[in-house]
């Protein structure tokens, strides 16, 4: 199992629309890529690790597939339109990452 992770960072310049990110562009993302998606979460950020610090980034979302290949035939299919609708909630070039998921459930 893999997770595609995208990040995106918070210099205090740049704008991240968490309310359409979540109630819009995650959906869509979800409908296009169907069953291929195994689970998806997303985080907000509140707060650096000092007091009164802003987050590092505004939001982290993490795309569950089974491997790879499956994550690349659907969003290929797709890419055009899920990129293309970025502009409507940031302005930020997310950082992306697929991680192989080692662990699953939290450790005892």
């Amino acid at each position: 199992m893999i997770q595609v992770s995208a990040f995106y960072p918070n210099d205090g310049t740049t704008r991240f629309d968490a309310d359409y990110y979540c109630s819009r562009h995650i959906p869509m993302v979800q409908e296009l890529l169907g069953e291929a998606i195994r689970s998806t979460r997303v985080e907000k950020g509140l707060a650096g690790a000092a007091p009164g610090e802003p987050p590092a980034f505004h939001a982290l979302a993490h795309f569950t597939f089974d491997s790879v290949e499956t994550f690349q035939a659907a969003f290929g299919a797709h890419a055009e339109k899920i990129l293309g609708d970025a502009p409507n909630y940031t302005d930020v070039q997310p950082v992306l990452q697929i991680s192989e998921v080692v662990i699953a459930d939290p450790c005892p």
